[in-house]
């Protein structure tokens, strides 16, 4: 396996990976291997991710209504 190292990497970007890393319950830098792997994927299989993810979600919490009618009701009674 390839080795890394960013230099000079802005706080701010190092403060919210960090924030990432935490809330994912992961270290810094398997967090930033996460998300590098996560960035740098051919889109069919990004696509391919987001339809399975499409489809687990509909399986267990099923369609969503139309909320079309009821934002326009919304700002006309707003």
């Amino acid at each position: 396996m390839a080795t890394l190292t960013i230099r000079q990497l802005d706080d701010e970007v190092y403060d919210r990976l960090k924030q990432r890393a935490r809330a994912n319950k992961r270290s810094l830098e398997a967090e930033a291997r996460q998300l590098l792997d996560e960035r740098t994927r051919n889109l069919p299989a990004i696509v391919e991710d987001l339809l399975d993810f499409h489809d687990r979600m509909v399986a267990k919490h099923g369609f969503l209504p139309d909320s079309t009618e009821l934002i326009g009701e919304m700002r006309r009674d707003g």
